[in-house]
């Protein structure tokens, strides 16, 4: 493990190394291997580093065929020595992230016997998986509450490499998943876990650990918590939320959840109001076209939808069941088309919707009593009108 210098010192931000190789995998990225590395790969829920080799962007680093590739965007210029230079802000958010999983972990296994069985780090949240089927907030409180206060201990957190035969001295949180090169990562009298990821000196680097939210993930609970600097980024943000809420509510940060459910109650009611005043108008409109007396009324309309179209078609052939009605809305760019008949109408509204609608590069559906459909605005919604009574 000399070469992978990470491990020795995860603070390593600079180092020089020989270039043992530079080529190109199979689909055509380039790559360079070193002599020894500070960069990271991505294994163990943990994203890869990112940052310098010389002055080329190194973009995804991988393990591979006992080998760490680091992938470039162009070759370098081969030299004795290369330099490399990791972005220190990324791998450091890793280690605090990556800690404080462990930490959460530990206390969800150590207050209720709840297990991790995954682990992903996000760009912006991190997440664990936990084996049980329900999780309720008094619980996720007091694991946060928990971890926090160890947070608080500035414990410190070591690594060792140990063998299978050395693992029995310790209280394992979980069994290896390799059965050599075993690396632990220990933080004494709270936590023993098998780790390749990289990691702080001390608990208290990690800051704070807060959960945002849980959900059913298939079997199993997601635990969705941010640690560290990306505390304090979450808080800007709710902060930020929270005073433009309380400017634009008109309302104390106390009164918001009120506030808005007064509100939403009231649009609501608002809706209700609209709708009714909607149906109002739409008999009325009804009572209007069939007072004309039209056996066929065809009607051409600027966004309408199709629940008002067929709302309207509808108390048409029910209050003038002899009535045949054809109507077409321009909405942006597509033509909608309703088209409905009475029960005493021997008008097959149907066929002449469906040959219409190709002109449009349209499609539709319904039966012989009530059919819509809709198409490209190719033509004028007057225009379609016609080509399909002419077809009536």
């Amino acid at each position: 493990m000399e070469d992978k210098l990470y491990y020795s010192d995860a603070y390593l931000q600079q180092f020089h190394a020989e270039m043992l190789k530079q080529e190109q995998d199979e689909n055509g990225n380039w790559y360079i291997v070193l002599s020894e590395t500070a960069f990271y790969p991505t294994g163990g829920g943990q994203p890869n580093d990112i940052g310098y080799l010389e002055n080329m962007p190194v973009i995804g680093v991988e393990e591979m065929d006992k080998e760490i590739r680091h992938y470039v965007t162009a070759p370098i210029e081969k030299k004795d020595l290369i330099q490399g230079r990791i972005n220190w802000q990324r791998r450091f958010d890793h280690m605090q992230q990556h800690a404080g999983q462990h930490i959460l972990s530990a206390a969800f296994a150590k207050l209720f016997d709840f297990q991790t069985v995954s682990f992903h780090l996000g760009k912006d949240i991190a997440t664990i998986d936990l084996s049980v089927s329900e999780l309720h907030e008094a619980k996720v409180k007091e694991a946060v509450h928990l971890a926090n206060n160890i947070i608080l201990e500035n414990l410190p957190i070591e690594t060792k490499w140990a063998t299978t035969e050395e693992l029995s001295q310790y209280q394992l949180r979980k069994a290896p998943s390799v059965t050599e090169d075993i690396r632990l990562v220990l933080i004494p009298g709270y936590d023993d876990n098998a780790c390749g990821g990289t990691h702080p000196r001390t608990t208290g680097e990690v800051r704070a650990i807060k959960v945002l939210n849980w959900e059913k993930q298939k079997k199993h609970i997601r635990v969705q918590f941010v640690c560290g600097n990306r505390v304090l980024h979450q808080f800007d943000e709710k902060q930020s939320t929270l005073l433009t809420l309380t400017d634009l509510l008109s309302a104390p940060e106390q009164e918001l959840p009120q506030t808005i459910k007064r509100k939403i109650a009231k649009e609501k009611e608002l809706e209700k109001s609209i709708e009714k005043l909607k149906e109002k108008l739409i008999s009325y409109e009804a009572e209007e076209l069939i007072s004309l007396d039209e056996r066929i009324i065809g009607r051409t309309y600027e966004d309408r939808s199709i629940k008002e179209l067929q709302q309207l078609a509808q108390k048409i052939t029910e209050v003038a069941p002899r009535c045949a009605v054809f109507f077409v809305s321009k909405n942006k760019e597509r033509l909608q088309v309703v088209a409905a008949k009475g029960k005493e109408s021997n008008i097959n509204c149907k066929k002449p919707v469906l040959d219409a609608l190709p002109s449009i590069s349209g499609k539709g559906g319904g039966s012989e009593v009530l059919v819509q459909g809709g198409g490209v605005s190719t033509m004028e919604s007057d225009q379609f009108l016609s080509l399909v009574l002419e077809q009536v």
